[in-house]
């Protein structure tokens, strides 16, 4: 009698527990969603929880009870007719039966979830995402405007935001249905923030589509969720949602730079070394660090070293040409022609040639990039 009130406390105490550790990890949970698609997908995935863990708390409780009660230090013996008892015979049914019936209660919700999944109703804005060895690209295609996003590596190890802070994060409007079409450069990649979207790979060649609408302001972070390679950690994803007027004032400043850049690319200014270096290592940091680190180093073999490297202290026509037209000894080495306008090609060019202790003195002008084209 006391062993069993020893036991019944026991119990007791280590459920309460076990709630109390679950609460105060519920933040390990999914993030809160902020899309109809998310939500769905949240709603089902608690459901499921829910599901389990009612199913383990009555199994745990009939196996402790069996154990308990039938135990043959009590003296039990085994019933060796069991199997033909009436519930021996009908529980090979009922338990099935069971089954299903709980597979069903799911099963509904789920092909609502997956039709919602699917839908292809048309979009406010569509967003391409590229994924690269190790960087993001994206494309408003109804915008003409492309961001680059690489890791940011200035947060400090005790930030939260290490690993999961960019240069470029993307910039969204609330209450717009957005399509995002994934595809990759190289190998796959996922492009996934919990919050919002949910995740479709990212194959090279290939098109992927997910979509969202995004129902509340503010900053919501993801992850590539593919292996991808070495450097799988370092692409992070940020999403600033904001209003649809900032959205507007954020578009017409991007079309206003990009006209700028454009007009002094096609300009015939003859730049200067200095001119040249500050804006090649802007486009370096931005389009070229992720495969050929920010010293030049490089990821031998498929990446190499820019630094003392042939490319960058050979011939400068080698060296515009393998920019332009990429390579195609290493086909990881892509053509930036269609990327990079002719003064952002040259700069970078002069900034590879004089960075790291190159020091070649070669200065490399838009013309010189055009006629290579």
């Amino acid at each position: 009698m006391l062993i069993g009130k020893r036991l019944k406390f026991l119990s007791a105490a280590g459920l309460a527990t076990l709630a109390s550790n679950a609460v105060a990890e519920y933040g390990l949970n999914l993030p809160e969603p902020v899309s109809p698609v998310t939500r769905d997908i949240f709603d089902l995935h608690m459901l499921t929880a829910y599901v389990a863990t009612v199913i383990m708390i009555i199994i745990t409780a009939v196996v402790v009870y069996a154990l308990w009660k039938f135990r043959k230090s009590a003296g039990y013996e085994a019933d060796q007719n069991f199997h033909v008892s009436w519930f021996g015979k009908w529980a090979w049914v009922m338990v099935p039966v069971v089954v299903l019936g709980i597979d069903l209660s799911i099963a509904g919700k789920a092909t609502k979830t997956f039709s919602l999944v699917e839908d292809s109703s048309d979009p406010d804005i569509t967003l391409k995402v590229t994924g690269s060895q190790w960087k993001w690209t994206y494309d408003y295609m109804d915008d003409d405007i492309r961001l680059v996003s690489n890791l940011n590596k200035d947060i400090p190890v005790t930030d939260n935001n290490y690993l999961r802070d960019v240069d470029n994060p993307v910039i969204l409007p609330v209450n717009k249905r957005i399509r995002f079409l994934h595809t990759a450069t190289d190998v796959l990649h996922a492009w996934w923030v919990p919050a919002l979207a949910y995740k479709k790979d990212s194959i090279p060649g290939y098109i992927n589509e997910t979509w969202a609408i995004i129902e509340k302001e503010g900053t919501y972070r993801g992850q590539c969720a593919e292996n991808c390679g070495t450097g799988h950690a370092y692409m992070p994803i940020v999403v600033k949602a904001v209003s649809e007027d900032k959205y507007a004032s954020w578009v017409a400043e991007q079309k206003a730079e990009k006209a700028k850049a454009m007009a002094e690319a096609t300009s015939d200014k003859a730049w200067t070394k200095d001119e040249l270096m500050e804006r090649g290592k802007k486009v370096y940091m931005t389009n070229c660090v992720a495969c050929h680190q920010s010293e030049g180093q490089g990821l031998p073999p498929a990446f190499p070293a820019l630094k003392a490297g042939p490319i960058t202290t050979g011939p400068v026509a080698g060296h515009i040409d393998i920019v332009v037209n990429g390579s195609k000894k290493n086909p990881v080495m892509v053509a930036w022609a269609n990327a990079l306008n002719d003064l952002e090609m040259a700069a970078v060019i002069t900034y590879e040639r004089n960075a790291w202790g190159n020091d070649t003195g070669d200065v490399v002008q838009p013309a010189d990039v055009k006629a290579a084209r």
